[in-house]
């Protein structure tokens, strides 16, 4: 499948909010959704009128009942899956979290190493911009699925 990326418009706008302290990453085993079963960061949907930002600390406080503290964007993840949905998503990292993680009706909590992602756990995407988002850097990335089977990728490490 070929996409015009240049011309091409998500019918859903979302977030991923990522924790870092402690060489830890808070990490979720996702319990319903798109991904459930998988693990990933906390984020979800983008309400009407709401920020990228916004949306990810309060999707971050809805899953896990934790205050992100201080987010900023690191990356932009452009997904389109061959049966027509397509998804935007901003991509944030924290440094630190007020209050501590809890499991909810959404998602199970997992403070995990960072020398520890289980990759092979997570969307087949994840593994081609988080390690470079935890070493520092900005990216764009886009990615074509078939269901949850990744089928051509392109990253882009610039600043945001």
């Amino acid at each position: 499948m070929e996409i015009d990326w240049k011309n091409w418009q998500p019918k859903e706008r979302a977030t991923l909010l990522f924790v870092v302290k402690d060489e830890q990453i808070l990490l979720i085993r996702k319990k319903r959704g798109l991904g459930a079963g998988k693990i990933n960061g906390p984020g979800g949907r983008i309400e009407p009128g709401e920020s990228a930002l916004d949306a990810a600390v309060r999707e971050t406080r809805e899953e896990l009942g934790v205050e992100a503290l201080a987010p900023s964007l690191r990356g932009e993840l452009r997904f389109q899956f061959l049966d027509g949905y397509s998804l935007h998503c901003s991509v944030f990292l924290s440094p630190d979290c007020i209050g501590e993680a809890i499991e909810t009706d959404e998602a199970i909590p997992m403070w995990t190493p960072l020398d520890a992602i289980p990759y092979d756990e997570m969307w087949a995407d994840d593994a081609r911009w988080l390690p470079g988002v935890l070493e520092g850097r900005s990216f764009r990335g886009d990615f074509v699925f078939d269901e949850d089977k990744m089928l051509s990728h392109s990253v882009r490490w610039e600043t945001l």
